[in-house]
């Protein structure tokens, strides 16, 4: 792999280089700021660029975005001596996939360019998987039941990695197992520079053949460790090896789950046909589009849908404008029983309306045969 290091600093360049060449990579050396970074692009070509000396100031990120946007094929890592939560997420939207800590030290150093190179041998065996994320409009949506339970169904035919980011009260695990995580997603983000596929895998419950859940923290304290570079560095290396990434994101709408949303390839926010929902649900949308999400990222889901219920789903479209809805139904008594016991609802009642409701899903998300449209059309789609 290719490195390229832009520094203005020529003992921190120099001591780069020498750990760089430690581990046998050919690593380009530039002394110089920013402004570097389009002429090395060009020039050099670099799988990986490292490029110390932003640290606050957005508009900095002006150079990384022309990168990223005229290079794609360029990995840019950030090295930083301070920053701010705000910096975090705008390099991560110009396209940076790392910020490291500046001076950086040799672990982490040597793990973040080991990170990007397993990307990229991934990327080049396979296509990288999908990440989809779901959040509750309102307490009791029922958002952690339908991804536990969609993970399942996906699983039938695709690798699922299901993320539990309710950090404080996350219990996904317990929604389809019975049994307690050995390790948690805050002792991933602990020993973040052993990130690799083995650690990974190692550090997740695996629930089906081709299904696995990473717990969210026992402890609500241990939330407090977690970062958003953290939840970066976990995303980029599982979409190289799952084909669906599942987020079951809490409410709140702070860094972490900001960057989580960022990266999701698409988002659906669950609600329940009642006024509160939807104001809530409207809330959220907006929040979205300041944060420029464009409209095709988000999809809503009614859960427990009736269709002679007091509220119908013209008035949930007529009050939230232009989203793309889908509807599953209400089978109150199955889908309770199912999260009592910890079993999955294809397991506990395949026949159920909601278990075919959530295969129809998973098929449009999956396709696998022709009908497959048809059969969204008719489960989904009706007004």
């Amino acid at each position: 792999m290719k490195i390229a290091v832009i520094s203005p600093n020529i003992n921190n360049l120099q001591e780069m280089g020498r750990i760089l060449g430690m581990h046998s990579h050919s690593a380009t050396l530039v002394e110089g700021g920013k402004s570097r970074m389009r002429s090395v692009a060009e020039l050099e070509q670099p799988d990986l660029m490292l490029v110390e000396g932003m640290c606050c100031d957005p508009t900095e990120l002006a150079q990384v975005e022309y990168v990223t946007t005229h290079h794609p094929s360029i990995a840019v890592i950030l090295l930083c001596a301070t920053h701010t939560p705000e910096f975090l997420i705008n390099s991560m939207r110009a396209g940076v996939r790392e910020v490291l800590p500046s001076p950086v030290t040799a672990s982490a150093l040597e793990a973040a360019v080991s990170r990007i190179a397993a990307k990229r041998i991934g990327g080049h065996a396979r296509a990288l998987g999908r990440i989809l994320a779901f959040m509750p409009c309102k307490g009791g949506s029922g958002a952690t039941f339908l991804a536990t339970n969609l993970g399942y169904q996906l699983a039938e035919a695709k690798s699922v990695l299901l993320i539990d980011l309710n950090l404080q009260f996350g219990e996904a695990l317990s929604f389809v197992h019975d049994g307690t995580p050995t390790s948690t997603l805050a002792d991933v983000a602990r020993d973040i520079s052993r990130l690799d596929a083995t650690f990974l895998a190692a550090s997740t419950v695996k629930v089906a053949p081709n299904y696995s859940i990473l717990a969210a923290p026992e402890d609500p304290a241990q939330a407090m460790e977690m970062k958003p570079e953290h939840i970066d560095a976990i995303l980029n290396l599982a979409v190289t090896q799952y084909d669906f990434i599942l987020l079951d994101v809490g409410r709140t709408l702070d860094t972490l789950t900001i960057k989580a949303l960022d990266r999701a390839d698409r988002i659906f926010p669950v609600l329940q046909a009642g006024l509160p929902y939807i104001r809530n649900a409207k809330k959220l949308l907006t929040i979205f589009k300041s944060l420029g999400y464009p409209m095709n990222k988000v999809e809503l889901i009614v859960n427990r849908y009736e269709k002679s219920g007091e509220v119908g789903i013209d008035n949930v479209r007529n009050s939230l404008g232009a989203v793309t809805l889908h509807t599953v139904p209400n089978s109150y008594k199955e889908v309770n029983a199912s999260i009592n016991h910890g079993d999955p609802m294809i397991e506990a009642a395949r026949s159920n309306a909601v278990t075919k409701n959530l295969a129809a899903f998973a098929l449009s998300l999956s396709p696998r045969e022709e009908e497959s449209r048809s059969l969204l059309g008719r489960l989904f789609r009706r007004a």
